[in-house]
């Protein structure tokens, strides 16, 4: 049967030694090479005198809990429902093939159905969609990540952040259940084959993801998101931006201390150069991300790619100098958008991404002001003659559900556009240092 929730929240003796992994997923394409430092847990035990509010809880609020700001909310006590795996089985349709959305390291997740009401399984047809990710017993990582989505997922609300609806252990079976985001991710609309993603969606998504962050970073004891990436940017029907992926979310330093040292995780590419180089990880390391996003929002291209051109793997480490002035910024911009976007809008956006992506995470804004860089760049973006234009709205060939994957790592992405070769501006290089 399901455990309890308030046995999810006890730490476990853990070993560390770095070391490289890759994904062997249906994600061939994938969006920067991830590692880690391994690690082996010990599942919790059940704590069956916790209170209500879990000792996770008290640590993120620091307070009497409840609202925290206008649009999100720290929860008194998780609201989840516990499942049973044969529950889940019936709502997968005993895990069928037919029923998988995508495939990544922590494992596969599979389309199910559940009653919207009382939130229990239901026929396929019948009832709403969840996405149901189920942990690879082979999986290393796989209890501590599944543990951090229930603690954290399981304690905060926002319109920015996947909803977490329930979760399953019994014996080696470790399952989540989500809402369903049925655009899948950003990863699969800005790296996508065929017509460009248009710049409008472009910003309305990366200004939601932004609130998304700026709401983990506004907490009375902050939340460190650590794995911000197009991949776990996901989008509802609207193409509003929900932050999925919890797994390496870190709570942010205590009392005076500047940040939290841990053993590094993440994606290449997206990493910051201080997180990398000493695993001092920062509320400002998120910042980071974020400004390589905005430059693969910018251009079309990837944080991360091997295949192209020695000195140029790094898409900030080539092309942040091209942000520092206008004929630079002109030339980066992604080609197949060109007059969707004002020269005002595009030169706001390379400001903010510059700012992002400084190397001393001091120097770098916080994100409620990058929310307000991005809403004004929204609202400046006026294009005189927009006739000549693609439409800024997505392509209706691919708006089925069945045509995407639901994003966890995985996901069916476009062959990335080619850049002409140019040297390499040799900046932060932390990447390459943890590559050799």
């Amino acid at each position: 049967m399901g455990h309890c929730i308030s046995s999810l929240f006890s730490s476990s003796p853990s070993k560390t030694g770095l070391h490289h992994s890759s994904h062997a997923s249906t994600n061939n394409h994938s969006n920067g090479t991830e590692f880690s430092s391994s690690t082996t847990t010990t599942p919790a035990t059940t704590n069956s005198s916790a209170g209500l509010r879990s000792q996770f809880s008290e640590a993120i609020s620091e307070s009497s809990g409840g609202i925290v700001t206008d649009s999100g909310q720290l929860l008194e006590s998780p609201h989840l429902r516990v499942y049973t795996f044969l529950e889940l089985s019936t709502a997968t349709k005993n895990f069928r093939p037919d029923s998988m959305l995508g495939q990544g390291g922590f494992g596969k997740v599979y389309r199910g159905w559940i009653d919207a009401k009382s939130l229990a399984p239901s026929k396929a047809g019948s009832g709403m969609i969840v996405a149901v990710k189920r942990l690879n017993s082979e999986s290393v990582q796989g209890y501590s990540e599944w543990r951090s989505e229930i603690n954290f997922l399981g304690t905060l609300s926002h319109p920015n952040l996947v909803k977490l609806l329930g979760y399953c252990r019994e014996d080696k079976e470790l399952l989540l259940v989500y809402e369903f985001m049925p655009k899948g991710s950003l990863e699969n609309h800005l790296f996508r084959r065929g017509e460009p993603f248009p710049w409008d969606l472009r910003i309305k998504i990366v200004i939601g993801a932004a609130r998304g962050l700026a709401f983990l970073h506004g907490l009375p004891r902050e939340v460190i998101y650590r794995d911000f990436k197009t991949s776990n940017i996901l989008l509802d029907y609207n193409y509003e931006a929900k932050l999925s992926d919890f797994g390496l979310a870190k709570l942010g330093p205590a009392q005076e201390k500047s940040h939290v040292t841990t053993r590094i995780m993440g994606t290449y590419g997206y990493a910051a150069p201080e997180y990398m180089a000493t695993g001092h990880l920062y509320v400002k390391s998120d910042v980071y991300a974020f400004g390589v996003v905005l430059l693969e929002i910018m251009t079309g291209l990837r944080a991360h790619n091997t295949k192209r051109p020695n000195g140029q793997e790094s898409l900030v480490d080539w092309l942040r100098p091209d942000l520092l002035n206008k004929h630079g910024v002109k030339q980066i911009m992604d080609k197949g958008i060109k007059g969707q976007y004002s020269s005002k809008a595009a030169a706001e956006m390379a400001r903010i991404t510059l700012s992002c992506t400084e190397l001393d995470p001091k120097n770098r804004p916080d994100m409620k002001e990058v929310v307000d860089v991005l809403e004004n760049i929204q609202r400046i973006n006026v294009v005189p003659d927009r006739s000549s234009t693609k439409p800024a709205v997505a392509s209706s060939s691919r708006s089925s559900p069945l045509h995407y994957q639901y994003g966890y790592r995985a996901g069916a992405a476009g062959a990335e556009r080619r850049r002409p070769s140019r040297p390499s501006p040799g900046r932060v290089g932390a990447q390459k240092e943890m590559v050799a």
